[in-house]
């Protein structure tokens, strides 16, 4: 069985009579060395890009659970390729955390939104129709901004999983794997190890420009300068990296660190590119998110020593473990959101009574303790998570910093 703890917020300092309390209910904290990447295309897909162009017939909505609450939970169930994919693991996740969870006290309301925002705007129509209190989902940034308009013309309010921080709203939150706290970790970790002068290559994607933007709040707000900065696509990552090399490659380099928030093969190409115009690992610290999270990147020459921010990984592995018992298969790697926030709702539901889904419970400073660490809503929407910083070693990736157990007044 695992746990999941909520925080009281009312009494932040009650945390540990409320675990006895829910001692049959709740996600385990672990530390560990995370196995999959926890904002690679899967999270780029749900800030909007990717959207299935020709949806599939709508999957007929389902139930799960007899609870007196109606919380509804909305997915592309019938899109194709990884959207599809994606939602059938977020949807098996929360039906995981339904029959681990002891009695919960909520009906889910499965509904298909088809990767469209007409269809999330029916879907979260339907819902609260039929009375749910509480919107889980969607996946998609634009579907997330169309049932966010229903949700909270309605009152209800939205715990959705898109990585797009623009679709967050009071009464919005996003649950996901955002950027702008990775970015911030890692530069504040590094700005604390007495990093100072940074540059970047930055990929031209969607992605790639949020990273970007965060990139410059962190290095502003922990008092770093950026040397040079440099956007590339596939044709241009060699020369992009040339200039990049000026600054930061031969016997001393102008800048303590690059980051290059990128993934896959674009990320090993450009390491190997920085490697191949002088840029030392050994004098020069790569930095990343965590996109990088990804076995093969390990192994890179030109990223040994570079470090990254993402969840410890033992709660994944433990929920994977238990997932793949169920349902015979590996979860992708964003099927936790779905299986925190049931497992967040039917916490709520059980010990903060009439108020359960009010924006004080939900934005509570002291937050909520996850498969991926502890987390918390702003009043904004956005999250913030506690998130280890990770440095890469020989073909593994090693924490430096370890997640924080809780979150303390500035994150």
């Amino acid at each position: 069985m695992t746990r999941y703890l909520a925080r009281n917020p009312a009494r932040p300092d009650a945390a540990p009579s409320l675990w006895r309390r829910l001692k049959q209910a709740a996600l385990v904290l672990a530390t560990g060395v995370l196995v999959a990447s926890c904002s690679g295309s899967l999270s780029n897909m749900t800030g909007g890009e990717g959207v299935a162009s020709e949806p599939a017939p709508s999957v007929p909505g389902t139930t799960i659970g007899t609870g007196n609450v109606k919380v509804a939970l909305i997915l592309p169930l019938s899109a194709g390729g990884q959207a599809g994919a994606a939602a059938v693991s977020l949807r098996n996740a929360a039906e995981l955390a339904m029959s681990e969870f002891s009695q919960p006290d909520i009906q889910l309301l499965v509904k298909d939104d088809r990767g469209t925002p007409e269809g999330a705007r029916a879907a979260t129509q339907a819902a609260i129709s039929e009375g749910a209190e509480l919107i889980l989902g969607p996946l998609f940034a634009d579907a997330v901004r169309a049932a966010g308009q229903v949700a909270r013309g309605a009152g209800r309010p939205v715990i959705a999983f898109s990585t797009d921080a623009g679709v967050a709203a009071p009464g919005v939150y996003l649950l996901s794997f955002m950027p702008e706290s990775e970015v911030e970790r890692v530069v504040a970790y590094a700005a604390r190890q007495g990093l100072r002068s940074f540059a970047a290559l930055i990929p031209n994607t969607a992605y790639g420009r949020v990273a970007q933007a965060a990139f410059q709040t962190a290095v502003a707000r922990n008092g770093g300068r950026i040397v040079a900065m440099e956007t590339y696509d596939r044709a241009s990552a060699a020369a992009q990296a040339a200039k990049i090399a000026a600054v930061a490659g031969g016997t001393s380099p102008q800048v303590n660190a690059v980051f290059v928030p990128d993934s896959g093969d674009s990320l090993i190409a450009v390491a190997q590119a920085l490697h191949g115009a002088g840029v030392d690992p050994q004098k020069v610290r790569m930095l990343g998110t965590g996109v990088w999270n990804e076995a093969r990147i390990f192994s890179q020459p030109g990223l040994q020593g570079g470090w990254f921010a993402a969840p410890d990984a033992a709660g994944f592995n433990a929920f994977a473990q238990r997932y793949r018992a169920k349902y015979g298969s590996d979860p992708t790697r964003i099927a936790t959101l779905g299986y925190d926030a049931v497992s967040l709702a039917a916490a709520l539901v059980r010990t903060q009574g009439a108020q359960r889904f009010s924006e004080p419970v939900l934005t509570n400073a002291s937050g909520f303790a996850g498969a991926d660490g502890v987390f918390r809503f702003n009043p904004n929407g956005t999250n913030e998570r506690g998130l280890a910083v990770l440095e890469i070693r020989n073909g593994t990736a090693v924490p430096v910093s370890p997640a924080p157990r809780q979150l303390g007044a500035g994150g």
